[in-house]
């Protein structure tokens, strides 16, 4: 076992930009486990990937050196490395989990019977709320009736806040291992997830009640990117690019009362983690990445995926429940989703987002179907509610 490796499924953008660079930099043996055959292949040719910061003063390279990539297909050898494994790290998407689970219990099992009684430590960068007790249950599923699971495997929570935009076809030409990022590079965890002993690494933030971090990302991060995409592609539809529809007062001012409404309800919901001077400031930190011209985010990354971002835990309707439980306003909140609705940006192709043609022409032809189904709202206790959404949106399209 090294103590000082570190086995990352996922070497998408997130996987390579953040959670490699944060081991790398600190000296860790990075281990990469990734489907994309070409991907693992260029990584084990080279032996390294460069990520490009790209902050408002300027760029920055890093070059993150690893220790080799695994195709996910190779069985053997990806259970091999998590037997082996100082700490391990996933980060592939909620609906990817229980494809992991199966070869994640099989080095599981083979780490007991060669290091009787080490734990694992997994960090989940997967930036969703309960994602412990989901992987918990997926890691079940695979394991021997008996092993000791919540003792022998730490399963961390995470609230990843990297903006890492979309890479155009030109950069990955000039080189398909690089990726993009911004200066931010602090990784927030749940400190009681450990089971072994926490890393020193310099970008841990650590918290005891990671809930309330995870809602914070979701809730005012989140909430306002796509809030200011929705309001942006609305008033000027041309705009790529996210500093450029913030640059208008108006969407800014929007977006700013948005991510403030949803604030107060964090306020309300976790009085002892938050109060309204650290999420003012929070707000307006993020206001000013939003704007990072460097960093050259799209209105199209931000607002795509419109099922999952107006869906029924997400961004919008996860805050509006929340507000309701506390009895707190949502309006802004409310019309800010409504404008969701009459999202139409391109990629860099002139494309839509391929189910977000299916998923608006849906909408069209049967809204109040789409609320209930998508959106999680109910024709009898949420009338009010579809009414103000359908309201909105007649009179965002009347513009």
């Amino acid at each position: 076992m090294d103590e000082k490796s570190v086995v990352i499924f996922g070497a998408g953008r997130i996987g390579r930009s953040f959670i490699g660079q944060v081991f790398g930099v600190e000296g860790y043996r990075v281990v990469f486990i990734d489907t994309d055959v070409a991907l693992v292949n260029q990584l084990n040719r080279r032996g390294e990937y460069p990520v490009i910061i790209k902050g408002p003063g300027g760029e920055e390279k890093i070059t993150i050196p690893i220790a080799s990539a695994i195709h996910s297909k190779d069985r053997p050898g990806v259970e091999e490395a998590v037997r082996d494994s100082g700490i391990m790290a996933i980060s592939v998407g909620k609906n990817a989990l229980p494809l992991v689970a199966p070869a994640v219990a099989g080095g599981l099992v083979q780490r007991e019977n060669r290091y009787p009684g080490r734990p694992l430590d997994i960090i989940l960068a997967e930036n969703m709320r309960d994602a412990a007790p989901f992987f918990r249950e997926r890691l079940k599923e695979n394991l021997p009736e008996g092993y000791a699971l919540d003792k022998l495997v730490g399963l961390v929570e995470t609230s990843i806040g990297k903006m890492v935009p979309i890479m155009s076809e030109a950069d990955l030409a000039q080189d398909p291992l690089q990726v993009f990022a911004e200066p931010y590079n602090t990784l927030i965890l749940d400190r009681l997830g450990f089971r072994g002993t926490i890393p020193s690494v310099g970008a841990f933030a650590l918290k005891d009640h990671i809930r309330a971090w995870v809602d914070r990302k979701a809730f005012i991060h989140n909430l306002g990117h796509a809030a200011a995409a929705y309001s942006g592609h609305l008033k000027v539809p041309a705009a790529v690019y996210m500093h450029e529809v913030l640059s208008d007062a108006e969407v800014l001012g929007s977006t700013r009362s948005v991510m403030q409404e949803s604030a107060r309800v964090l306020r309300v919901v976790y009085p002892a983690e938050f109060d309204s001077g650290s999420l003012e400031a929070h707000i307006e930190d993020l206001l000013e990445r939003f704007r990072n011209i460097k960093l050259g985010d799209t209105v199209f990354r931000v607002g795509c995926d419109l099922a999952r971002k107006l869906g029924r835990d997400d961004r919008f309707m996860g805050i509006i429940r929340l507000a309701q439980d506390v009895q707190q306003p949502y309006e802004r909140i409310l019309e800010a989703m409504s404008k969701g609705f009459l999202f139409r940006a391109t990629d860099e192709k002139r494309l839509m987002f391929p189910a977000d043609e299916e998923f608006l022409r849906d909408f069209e032809n049967n809204p109040h179907r789409v609320l209930e189904k998508v959106c999680g709202l109910n024709s009898r206790g949420d009338q009010l509610l579809m009414t103000r959404i359908i309201e909105y949106y007649n009179a965002f399209k009347r513009v």
